[in-house]
């Protein structure tokens, strides 16, 4: 018995753990809010690849429909430059892409890997779940 509470006290704190990934450079931020994405309000989230910029995490946050019943929400910060006044991810003209305003960095908006400019790390994603007619979005 005392053997088994001795491992039960070792691998407690292994099945103990965050929801939130650590990202290497941008600080972990409480993100749990629900939109209605076919709502007219939010009538460009209606259209495969549509996106829309919330308040929240960090520097904001960007949502982006992939399909029917898939969306990616990143946010807004950089994870070159976080910390500057200045500095946002804007989704690109083209749609695909999000661009930082200040270094320049580019991320893919499907999985927000880095595609140019100084950043190394990737953008910053926050998980998506969708039932149809609600959207959550949390961290």
């Amino acid at each position: 018995m005392r053997k088994l509470l001795v491992i039960l006290c070792l691998t407690m704190p292994m099945l103990v753990c965050c929801d939130m990934y650590n990202h290497p450079t941008i600080p972990n931020a409480r993100v749990d809010f629900v939109i209605y994405p076919n709502d007219v309000m939010y009538y460009r989230l209606n259209t495969y690849g549509g996106y829309e910029y919330f308040t929240g995490g960090v520097n904001g946050i960007v949502v982006y429909r992939l399909d029917e019943w898939n969306f990616m929400a990143f946010d807004r910060a950089c994870s070159y430059d976080w910390e500057e006044h200045d500095s946002w991810l804007w989704v690109a003209p083209d749609g695909l892409r999000l661009i930082d305003s200040l270094c320049g960095s580019t991320f893919n908006i499907l999985d927000g890997n880095v595609l140019g400019g100084p950043a190394v790390y990737p953008a910053r994603r926050y998980a998506t779940r969708f039932d149809g007619a609600r959207l959550r979005i949390y961290s």
